[in-house]
This record gives C-alpha cells, structure tokens and sequence, in this order.
C-alpha cells in the first residue's frame, strides 16, 4: 500500500499571537516585538515539533494618521524578519527560514545576495517570501507613490523574480578550485554573468555569494489575485494560500496546480500551504470559550481600524453594528478584499461581526477544537486536494503552540500523515523538493537537496 500524504507545516511567526488581541491576554508574550528571546524560543519549540519551516512577514509601515484607533494595535514596532532569521540560523539546526522582502522596495541584486547568503549562513534552509506592495503607508516611506494597478506591480514582480534566480546561477556547485599549489582560486568558465536588460531592471551581474547548499532558497508566494495565481505558477516552490473553507481550498489547488502544469513545471514540486489559525481546548466548547475570551479584549476602534486596513477603505464612520456598505475595491489587497466582501454578504454581517471574523486569522480558515478534531480537519483537506500542507497561524504565543505539538503532532504521527524525524539537513529536502538544475547546463545537479 502506498504511504499517506505527508502533511507540511509552516509556523506563522508574530509578536503574542494572530488575534489582534493577543496582547492583552494575561498569558501572552506582549513584548514579542522586540524581544528577540521570544522569537528563539518559539522557534526552538516549532524545531521541537518538527515544523517545516518558520515564516516572517512584513510591512515597512505603522499607521499614525489615526492615532486614536491605532494606538490599540500591538503589530506597530517588531525586529526586521531578515536580521531576526539570520539570528535564528545560529540558535535552530534543521527547521527551514522565511521572510518576507518586497519587490516594490528592494532591488535584484539585494535579495539575490541577502537570500544566498541566509543560505550559506543557516546551510541551506533559507526561503524568500515575494510579495508587492501597494499600501500608500509603507510608499511613503521610500519617497514614492504606489505602483498601481496589481497587473503593474506584478509584471515588475515577474522580472525581479527571473533576475534574482538568474543571479542564483551565478556560480556553477564546483566553480571554486582552491588550488593553492596552482594558486587557481575558481574556474572562470563556472562563473556567469546575467547582463539582464528588462523593462525594469538593468543587471549584469555575476552575485559574489557561491551557488546555494540547495541550489537557490525556497521561493514563497502568497498572491490569491489572477495575477498572483500566474506568477506563483510561474516561479514559486511554496504557495501561501488563503482559503477560508475547504471549498475555496479546492479550487484554489485546482486552479494553481494546473497553472503549473501549463507552464511546463511539475504541480508535485509546488507545494500549496494554506495559512490556518486553531484554537485548542480539551473539548471544542472550551475551544471556543478560550477564543471567544480574546474576542472581548478586541476594542471596536481597533476591530474597525484592523478591518479599515483590509479593504483599503475607511470605516469607522458607519455604525459598527450596521451592515458593511457597498464600497468600491482598491488597488490594496485586492483578492481579499474581495474575499471580505463575498463573506460579508453571503453571511449578512455587520462591520462587527466581520471584524471578529477576521481578528485571528485576518481571512484565513479558521478551526476550534480538541487535537484529534484539528487532526481530523487537516487529513480531511489534504486528501481532499486542498492543501499539501499547512501555515500553522496561533492566535496565542506560546502556549497554544505548546498545545498544538503536545496534542496535534502526535496525533498526525500515530496516522502516518506526519514525520517523526526530519529527512535532510536542507528545506528543500525536508519539503521534499528537487534541488533546482543551474540554466548553466554544465553545472552538476543533485537529485535532491
């Protein structure tokens, strides 16, 4: 008999917890921001529990036009993902390492030398999780106005994406001879400049960072617009995905997985992880009781504030407990805004009700119960052909994590769906993906990571 699917698992790293919130609950660790102790212990603990790997987003800026309600906010002020991950490379050993840097910010080159060498430093688990910016919060910032329209945005992605695995490519895995007899430090003809002329971006290269340990880092995408969709096809290893029901998982999957195919890549080798935040108790009415305690620490300025930031359109002038007016999309989180909306009127919602909705998993699925019930779930959507895997999303830093490996792991292992050791020393190898041929055809290539 063939073996069950083994499930992925990501952890969702963020300051006290998912639920915004978090804070405020008398267990939770409100400092998490710039405290990078906490960061290593919540990493050690997902290390513990045989996680994937760990994952950083990010945003370059906080709100302060409406100091009022955002001063309820705890997600304000919190260490740079990419300097926390290159310090969790010295204090974990296997679990894998991905944050967020944006396109519409950094350059190629930037990324493709700050990404290999995340590599280098943590031996081969690094993972870059491209995103677009659009938010006029973190433009002004960088001295800019937003991009526009995603199909914009996402056409100077498509390029940064191609330039930064060229620049990969540099070096070929045995371009460095070390002869010290012949004093011949590297073989010239393993080195190869990009010299990419595009409509964005002008790089000749070649990187001065050597070939990854797993041939290049873990490329994440989390796009859920048409546009996002074809660019995560086209380039992505990972996808972060959200669907709030196992319906949406589908078709998601579906939809992608073919995308894939049609760019001429395997679907088996882009693994689809849906974010999910679980609160657990030892029945699912203490679940939710647990939950439901967060949700009356929730300020209404805050609710609307959190909600306001995710459809790009201000709120707090409408009656909380009214229903949410018909508004026109912007150019800011397009597919989940959407999303919001469609949840909204096909479940007749107030502003409040929406705003409790996505309080802990901003949109993503959300499920209550005991271990085995969350178990049930997972197993249910993997064979499903809704996800590969998952992006565990705790709305509580630490203890619900503390709960999910005590009670949830265990229970995936005794199913077979989950491993009980990690398989390799990479990320790549543990998501059990091909280490990636160099497009220098000369250049050897491993089975695996």
């Amino acid at each position: 008999m063939a073996s069950p699917r083994q499930i992925k698992l990501g952890m969702f790293l963020r300051p006290a917890g998912h639920h915004i919130a978090a804070w405020r609950h008398p267990e939770s660790q409100a400092d998490a921001g710039w405290n990078f102790s906490r960061y290593m212990e919540l990493a050690q603990t997902a290390e513990r529990g045989l996680f994937d790997m760990l994952f950083l987003a990010d945003t370059s800026g906080v709100p302060t036009d409406d100091m009022e309600n955002a001063r309820h906010l705890a997600y304000v002020a919190w260490i740079e993902p990419f300097t926390t991950m290159a310090a969790l490379a010295t204090a974990t050993k296997r679990i894998g390492l991905v944050c967020t840097s944006s396109t519409s910010f950094e350059t190629p080159f930037g990324i493709a030398r700050k990404f290999a060498s995340l590599d280098l430093v943590s031996r081969g688990r690094a993972g870059w999780n491209l995103i677009t910016s659009a938010n006029p919060l973190e433009w002004r910032n960088f001295g800019a106005e937003p991009q526009g329209a995603p199909a914009k945005r996402y056409a100077r992605a498509r390029e940064f994406a191609g330039v930064v695995e060229g620049l990969w490519d540099s070096w070929d895995d045995d371009a460095f001879l070390v002869d010290r007899k012949s004093g011949v430090f590297f073989d010239p003809e393993k080195l190869h400049a990009l010299d990419h002329k595009g409509e964005h971006f002008q790089v000749r290269g070649p990187l001065n960072v050597s070939r990854s340990p797993q041939g290049r880092p873990v490329l994440v995408q989390a796009g859920a617009s048409d546009e996002g969709r074809s660019l995560a096809a086209e380039t992505a290893d990972v996808i972060f995905a959200a669907a709030p029901t196992l319906e949406v998982g589908r078709e998601f999957y579906a939809d992608v997985k073919a995308r894939v195919a049609r760019c001429g890549r395997n679907p088996d080798h882009v693994l689809i992880m849906p974010g999910f935040q679980v609160m657990l108790g030892s029945s699912e009415q203490e679940a939710r009781d647990r939950f439901e305690f967060l949700q009356n620490l929730i300020p209404d300025a805050l609710g609307v504030r959190h909600l306001s930031t995710y459809i790009g359109v201000e709120l707090s002038g409408y009656p909380v407990d009214g229903p949410l007016p018909d508004l026109p999309l912007t150019n800011l989180n397009v597919s989940r805004t959407e999303m919001l909306f469609k949840l909204a009127r096909r479940e007749n919602l107030t502003i409040r009700q929406l705003y409790q909705r996505i309080a802990g998993g901003r949109g993503h699925f959300q499920t209550f119960g005991t271990a085995k019930q969350v178990a049930d779930m997972m197993e249910e959507w993997t064979m499903a052909g809704a996800a590969d895997g998952f992006n565990y999303m705790a709305p509580l830093f630490p203890g619900q994590l503390e709960e999910f490996i005590a009670g949830v792991i265990p229970e995936l292992q005794r199913r077979g769906l989950y491993r009980t050791r990690y398989e390799a020393d990479t990320l790549r190898g543990n998501l059990g993906l091909p280490r990636p041929a160099s497009r220098h055809t000369h250049s050897p290539v491993a089975a695996t990571a």
